[in-house]
Formats: C-alpha cells, structure tokens, sequence
C-alpha cells in the first residue's frame, strides 16, 4: 500500500491586511497567490472559516465570502465531513512552474506590459505578431498640449457647450432604432453631409454610398492595407514620411519602400522605377513632414502611373483645411479617372484627436467590400458621436469652427514665425509656412540636431527631430535627414511667445 504524500499544514505567516480596504478581497488574493506560486501545494488543508477568521481577526463574513470566490474558480474544494482543502490539480505544478519561469503574475490580472515584449519572441509566434516587433507607434505624448507638439489643432477653441447641447439632445430621447447594430459604413445622415462638404469644399465628385466613416485617419490607412494588399506586396511610401502608415502596411505583410520627397512631393521618377509597387501612400496637400505641396505635374504623373500599374494611391489629406492664402487645394481623387484613389479625411484635426472620427472616400467598386472589411473589426462606429456630428455640420456649426481654426491657425504661425530665433548655430531659418499645422526647419547636421531637442526637452519645449521620420534603411545619409519638426497650433500665442524665449535662451548658450 502506498504512502500517502506529506501535506504541509496551512501556515497563516505572511497574510498581512490593510484594514482600510476590503478584507474578503484582499484575503482572497492572498489565498490565491499562495496557490498560483506553490506556498499551499495541492491537498493542503485550509482552516476551517471560524479558525481562520480567529486567526487573523476577522469576521467569519470575511473569510466566507473569500473562500467562497476560491471554491467559485476552482483553486479550494470541499470534502464533505473533512474539510477544505487546495484543490488537486493534476496539470497545476506543470502550468505553473512553466508560467512563473515566463513572469507569470499571480496578481489579479495575468497580463502586464512585459509580457508584450517577448511575446513574439515564443516558440510559435505569429509572422503578424514578428512584424510587429519593428512596426509599432510610440507612446502617446502625455499631459495638456505644449508648445511645440504636432499633430494637435487649437482645440481650446473648439465650441464644447454647443457639442455638448448636441450631445444632451441626442441622448435625452435615442431613436431606437438607432440603438442596435448599425450600418458598418457609417451614419448614413452623417455621410451624406461629408459627400456633401466633399464636393463643396474639394470639388470631389462622390456619394454617400462612397463614404466609409472610421476611428480617425488610421484605421482608414489600416483598412487599405488590409484590404488591398498580399504579403510581399510592395509599397510606395514618402521619406521622410508618416511612419505610422508604413508600420500599417509593414503589418500586413508588404514591402516597405521609401521614395525621396523634393520640393515638388514624391519624386514619381523614383517612384517609376520601383517594380511591381502595388500601392503608393502620399499626402499631397501638405507633405508630411516637410509640409511641401505636390505639384500639379506630379499629381498627374501619379495618377498615370496608378493607371499603367493597376495600383493603388491612397491621399491623406490628414490637415487640408489649413490653407492661408487662396482656397483648399483639389485632391488627387478630385482629379480621378479611373477609380484608383482612396482620399482619407479625418475630424481629429478640426475638432479634436480624442474624437476619433475620420472617414474614407472610395471608388464606388471598392465600397460595399471596406464597408463589409470594417464590419469584421469593429462592426460599427459608435452612434453618438457620428449623430452629433451630423448635427454638427447640418447646423453650420462645423464650417463656421474651420474658419475659426484656420484663422487661429495662422495667428500662431505669425507669432512662431516672428519670434523665431536668429543667429543660431546650425539652425536655419524659419521658412514660409503656407498650409498645415506644422513646419519643417533645416539643421545642419544630425548631431546639432539631437543637441538642440535634448536642449528644447530640458526646458519643457517639445520639438521633433526630422531624423525620426525616415525610414531606418534610407539611402540617404544621416546628417542629410537632420531638421526640426514644429507643429505650431496646439498652444495659444502668449505660450508659444513665451516658448520661444526659452528657447532662445537654451539654444545660444554653450
């Protein structure tokens, strides 16, 4: 007959409770990591409740309602007439010594921001979740806009109370039928009114059945790539460019290519010799982020090759409505003849990034198949925010806003642009800004550049690096990718004055 393992009675040392906050929990947890780490081994006897509750001066409540929880998940088990007991899990030692050589938590959540690290790095990794390695955003800049972060409009200026009234209204009586699953594509009220401002504003001839509406411009970007691309599809990217696009193609398994950007945009003859290239990403309006305008000829030369390689261009027109002289330029889609182009707008811009609203146009053979992709994703956009800004733009409200944010737009400029420092060594001057919320400056070389952002960041300014935007395998040599990228809205103007000054300070000294 065989022995009976020895079973280590149940040792109460170490159970510390803060008496300020729940003690089932908390004795629950404590219960837990002891067995998730070994501390009581299967077929370890746990006190009976009262002896416990003694124990450890609590309410027999207390330890009721933790080992109930216990016995819920399966950790405790009850032998009638024999008491409680660690459960006895034939495949827990395996699982656990396996998972507490990987990090395994034994705290209430499994997941922690390490384990996304080597994630990819296990036995059987996906290729997406490889990709992801060297494709991935950096951390959100944190805390209220300062000067001078880019990529955010003056949304201290955008009218809350009205949204808000909009909002109230909305939700105070809910058409019912606006409550279950929506449309993947979008409001409809909502994307006809974008149709609408697209032919007004762009003088881009389309429907509402050709509007897609999506969580902002990215998961526009991502949709393209998802849906219009193969592993080992190459794509045409600018650079230095918005590298968040290339991580979006990267992910679904394309061929990243960089194509040089001049003063006229995308440089179309390198573009040209890039064979078999599936898709080219630009943004032509105000290139990003050297903020120059495409021009007409390459526009053309675009389109053209688009139509002699059967591929694919996708506009981010991602800031157009920031034009200081003359009106809004026409888009590639505008100039379409053959259904290639796929225009990305977003609200985030004009409103506010948190938004998360932004909308693709598409060629109307391509629509039903992104509105059916995006269904797989996300289903549909939340009603809410797509019904206010309907409501937004059908009262005048929205163009009434642009005009207010193009004008604060340019009142920043002015102010940036006046008080730019001088006589800084390796700093260029500032140039003429005439679109956009931000502004490329050149820097001689790339270790001045590194200096002067080091020395911005050290008295609270933020400034980017131009290096940062360029493909890590670019031809190009290093101390040619070195510049300063400035957006110039976020703030109003007697912080940006005040930004400058400290600037002027950090910069001259040495």
């Amino acid at each position: 007959m065989s022995e009976r393992p020895l079973v280590l009675p149940f040792d109460p040392a170490g159970i510390v409770l803060d008496r300020r906050r729940g003690l089932s929990q908390q004795l629950y947890q404590a219960l837990r990591a002891r067995v998730l780490d070994g501390r009581l081994s299967s077929g370890t006897r746990l006190p009976a409740t009262r002896d416990l509750a003694a124990i450890l001066a609590l309410s027999r409540n207390s330890v009721i309602r933790a080992y109930d929880q216990l016995y819920a998940e399966g950790y405790i088990e009850s032998r009638v007439g024999d008491g409680t007991y660690v459960s006895r899990l034939p495949k827990l030692s395996t699982q656990l010594s396996t998972g507490l050589s990987r990090g395994l938590s034994t705290e209430l959540s499994t997941f922690s921001s390490k384990n996304t690290e080597d994630i990819s790095s296990r036995e059987r990794s996906s290729e997406p979740l490889e990709r992801l390695k060297n494709n991935h955003l950096p951390p959100p800049k944190s805390g209220a806009p300062r000067a001078f972060r880019v990529g955010i409009p003056a949304f201290d200026l955008f009218p809350f109370e009205v949204w808000a009234k909009l909002q109230a209204g909305f939700w105070r009586n809910p058409d019912p039928a606006r409550l279950g699953y929506g449309d993947p594509a979008g409001e409809r009220a909502l994307r006809e009114l974008v149709a609408a401002y697209m032919r007004r504003s762009r003088g881009l001839s389309c429907t509402a059945e050709q509007i897609v509406i999506t969580h902002g411009a990215q998961q526009a970007i991502s949709l393209c790539a998802q849906l219009l691309l193969q592993p080992g599809d190459k794509v045409a990217v600018e650079n230095p460019g918005y590298r968040a696009a290339g991580h979006a193609f990267a992910i679904a398994g394309a061929r990243v290519i960089g194509v040089a950007v001049d003063e006229q945009g995308m440089d179309c003859q390198r573009l040209a010799q890039v064979t078999d290239c599936r898709l080219a990403y630009v943004t032509p309006a105000h290139q990003y982020p050297t903020g120059v305008t495409m021009s007409l000829a390459r526009r053309l030369a675009l389109l053209d090759w688009a139509e002699r390689n059967e591929g694919w261009i996708v506009e981010d027109d991602y800031d157009g409505e920031y034009r200081y002289s003359g009106a809004p330029l026409a888009p590639l889609a505008a100039l379409d003849q053959q259904g290639r182009v796929l225009y990305v707008g977003t609200f985030g811009k004009i409103a506010f990034p948190a938004l998360r609203l932004g909308y693709l146009v598409l060629p109307a053979r391509l629509a039903e198949a992104f509105s059916q992709g995006r269904a797989l994703a996300v289903r549909h956009s939340e009603v809410g925010s797509q019904c206010v800004m309907a409501e937004f733009m059908a009262q005048g409200h929205f163009q009434r806003h642009i005009r207010r944010m193009r004008r604060a737009a340019l009142s920043r400029r002015n102010v940036l642009k006046a008080g730019w420092p001088v006589d800084v060594p390796g700093l260029g001057e500032m140039p003429e800004v005439e679109a956009g919320l931000h502004v490329k400056v050149d820097v001689d070389n790339h270790a001045r550049e590194q200096e002067l952002v080091a020395k911005a960041e050290a008295v609270g300014v933020e400034v980017n690096p131009l290096s940062s935007y360029w493909l890590e395998d670019s031809e190009v040599p290093v101390d040619k990718r070195a510049g300063l990228v400035l957006g110039f809205a976020a703030v109003p103007e007697g912080e940006i004055a005040e930004a400058l000054m400290r600037l002027r300070k950090a910069w001259k000294q040495r």
